[in-house]
């Protein structure tokens, strides 16, 4: 299961993981700096297919201690159509796995399906591709059952 911990977004609503149970995955991002070259090609990736995220009824998240004014700032710069968490002290990074030495956050993926269970975990920069498909042989094992 997907630990709960409620975090606040650039725009200072508070987001909790157990909110989305039984409505809606979820997509975490965890990456290390703002306005970096790879993090910032990360995240547009995931700008550039979220409406294949939308269809599979998924909320993507990107995650780093980076403060809500520049979360905002570059959100804004590069129009990410989905919330920043602002993870102060690296609580959820800590929780996943994903907080290093001295902070620093370990670029991970996971997907949590609808019951609050962690579906795919990846380290690195993974296409958001291998992302949905693991959303979709999710849904697929689903409905079989």
């Amino acid at each position: 299961m997907a630990p709960d911990i409620s975090v606040m977004d650039a725009d200072g609503q508070a987001v909790r993981l157990s909110d989305f149970r039984g409505k809606q995955r979820v997509v975490l991002v965890f990456y290390p700096s703002d306005n970096t070259p790879i993090c910032t090609a990360q995240l547009c990736a995931f700008r550039d297919d979220w409406n294949a995220f939308e269809k599979e009824h998924t909320a993507v998240f990107g995650v780093n201690p980076a403060n809500a004014q520049r979360h905002r700032q570059f959100a804004d710069k590069h129009k990410f159509p989905f919330p920043l968490l602002v993870d102060s002290g690296g609580k959820l990074a800590a929780a996943f796995g994903c907080r290093a030495l001295f902070g620093i956050i370990r670029r991970t993926v996971y997907a949590i399906d609808k019951h609050g269970r962690v579906i795919y975990a990846k380290r690195g920069n993974p296409a958001p591709g291998e992302i949905l498909a693991a959303l979709q042989n999710v849904q697929d094992a689903s409905e079989i059952f």
